[in-house]
C-alpha cells in the first residue's frame, strides 16, 4: 500500500564478472586476487572487486605493448603514456573507443554514469607545458 523504494540487490563477485562477460568484455583474473583486467577493442582497465563492490585500480586506457596507456592532456595535444614511459599521440578513433569502453563498462557494472563524463573522454593526467613541476608539490622558490 505504501510506496517503497526497491532495495538495490548487491551483486557478488561472480555475478559481476558474469555481467561484464555478457557485455562483451574479456575478463582476466590477476594473480589469484580479486583484481581483474577487463579489456575490449584495444582498451583495458584494472578493477578490484573485494566484496562485490567495484574499485578502479588502474583507470581505463589504450593497450600499448601489453601495458595500459593512460590518457594525458599536454595542453597542446592529448596522448597516451604507458607506465614504462612510452608515448603515443591520441587519435580521434582511440578517444571514441576509450569513451565507449568506459561507458559500456559502467553500464555492465551497474555504476552511475556522470553527466560531464558522458559528454566526452576525460583525461587521467593534465600536464601543461607552461606549468613546470605542478604535480610535484610545492615548487622550489627562487630565493631558496
Amino acid at each position: 500500500m505504501f510506496f517503497r523504494r526497491q532495495r538495490v540487490k548487491e551483486l557478488t563477485y561472480e555475478e559481476r564478472l558474469d555481467a561484464i562477460r555478457r557485455a562483451g568484455f574479456t575478463v582476466e583474473v590477476l594473480s589469484g586476487s580479486r583484481r581483474v583486467r577487463v579489456s575490449r577493442d584495444g582498451c583495458a582497465a584494472i578493477l578490484e572487486l573485494p566484496d562485490g563492490t567495484v574499485r578502479v585500480v588502474e583507470p581505463a586506457g589504450i593497450i600499448m605493448s601489453g601495458e595500459i596507456g593512460a590518457l594525458v592532456d599536454g595542453g597542446y595535444q592529448k596522448f597516451f603514456q604507458a607506465p614504462s614511459g612510452k608515448r603515443r599521440p591520441a587519435l580521434a578513433s582511440d578517444l571514441r573507443a576509450l569513451h565507449d569502453f568506459q561507458e559500456d563498462l559502467k553500464e555492465a557494472l551497474g555504476l552511475e554514469s556522470l553527466y560531464n563524463e558522458s559528454l566526452g573522454t576525460v583525461s587521467t593526467f593534465y600536464q601543461y607545458d607552461r606549468v613546470k613541476d605542478r604535480d610535484q608539490g610545492v615548487p622550489k622558490r627562487p630565493w631558496e
